[in-house]
């Protein structure tokens, strides 16, 4: 865990603002990705998933803060219900640009009135994002698709009757396991960010 005596933590930045040209670019950078991992949404067409997101330029800029803070994000499904596709973060280990964070706010604060600074935070920063962090059921979901956080761990949005008692769970994949395991919530290390996830 990072140290109060230690380097200065940088701030995770969001940015939201998002050019006509680096949208060209984003959604030519989706669709590769979506045409070599044809395995996490069989049966679904890139160009319908492209016609939603060119229609709602909102999403378009949380994705493009998922992808410029390392979260690869690809889609994994399709809600018929709500008709919505739904995009992970599906970088092989935690977003490398939101690490070195705690779990919500409340942590944070509680950090840094001991005079540590860490990064920010998952809940804020994924809010800021317009995205949500994944929760158990959608990470052990993620995991069955390929291999993740072989290196590093994700934060997951953490049940209240848990964060009520000051704690947080966060999931990794070691000997070939899928772990979920728990921290206080102010807790942050550099190999821990957190994965998220988006309807379109």
């Amino acid at each position: 865990m990072p140290k109060g005596s230690g380097k200065p933590i940088p701030q995770v930045e969001i940015n939201l603002e998002i050019s006509p040209e680096q949208e060209q670019q984003l959604l030519e950078v989706l669709k590769l990705r979506f045409e070599k991992n044809a395995e996490r949404h069989k049966g679904l067409e890139w160009a319908k998933v492209q016609a939603k997101l060119e229609a709602q330029p909102g999403k378009l800029s949380s994705l493009n803060a998922m992808e410029s803070t390392g979260g690869e994000p690809d889609v994994v499904g399709f809600d018929e219900k709500t008709d919505e596709y739904i995009l992970y973060d599906c970088s092989e280990q935690s977003p490398s640009g939101r690490r070195s964070i705690c779990y919500d706010g409340e942590g944070e604060q509680a950090r840094v009135k001991k005079g540590v600074h860490p990064g920010g935070n998952a809940v804020d920063l994924a809010a800021a994002m317009g995205i949500e962090l994944l929760n158990e059921d959608q990470y052990r979901e993620l995991q069955q698709m390929g291999e993740f956080d072989t290196k590093t761990e994700s934060w997951l949005k953490t049940p209240a009757e848990i964060r009520d008692l000051g704690g947080a769970i966060y999931g990794n994949r070691r000997y070939n396991t899928v772990f979920v395991g728990h921290n206080s919530a102010p807790s942050f290390y550099a190999g821990r960010g957190f994965r998220g996830w988006l309807r379109v």
